[in-house]
């Protein structure tokens, strides 16, 4: 659990769920461009990649973050992050957590922000992402392959269990400018 668990003000922690390529990441930057800070939990992962300085290639950025999870536990990336969403919930009303992937992870927020806390899962079909992998060219995606062993990993941390109970379910199976619409939607619903 996040050390403290004091409570801040009463704004409200969102996380984002979904298997690679997803949305997760559109769903974010729409948050953000509304003034919603966004914290990044795959970000940590690529930082952490960049801080032990190992060359970047589909498999190490998983890699780095199964070897985090075993050596510090499955909430490692949860518990870092607690301290830095408080911090933000001083001055916002709301805070996204963008890539949440286990369980572990859902606890510790769960236990921390309790009732103001909640869950967002953006779903895709596997064709749909994989072809939005091939598009978007980050070193991580790979290939078709990369994409099964990523989806194996994280559904293997509970990312199956985190989207099946959301709170919000955002299908993402057109076009962008149709899931970003779904998005705003659902951001002006919740800020009602």
């Amino acid at each position: 659990m996040c050390g403290g668990c004091h409570l801040v003000n009463m704004g409200r922690v969102i996380a984002v769920c979904g298997l690679p390529a997803s949305g997760k990441g559109e769903f974010a930057t729409l948050l953000a461009e509304t003034g919603i800070p966004v914290l990044s939990m795959g970000d940590m992962i690529r930082a952490e990649v960049k801080k032990r300085n190992i060359k970047e290639y589909p498999e190490v950025f998983g890699e780095v973050a199964q070897q985090l999870r075993q050596q510090f536990g499955d909430d490692v990336l949860a518990v870092r992050l607690c301290s830095a969403v408080d911090e933000l919930l001083e001055q916002h009303n709301i805070v996204l957590i963008e890539g949440m992937r286990g369980v572990a992870e859902y606890d510790v927020f769960v236990a921390h922000w309790q009732d103001r806390f909640s869950t967002v899962a953006i779903t895709a079909d596997c064709e749909v992402r994989f072809l939005r992998i091939q598009s978007r060219g980050r070193v991580e995606d790979g290939d078709r392959n990369s994409l099964k062993i990523r989806d194996e990993r994280e559904i293997g941390w509970g990312l199956n269990k985190l989207i099946e109970q959301a709170e919000y379910r955002i299908s993402n199976e057109g076009n962008l400018s149709e899931f970003l619409s779904k998005c705003q939607n659902w951001l002006e619903q919740i800020q009602q």
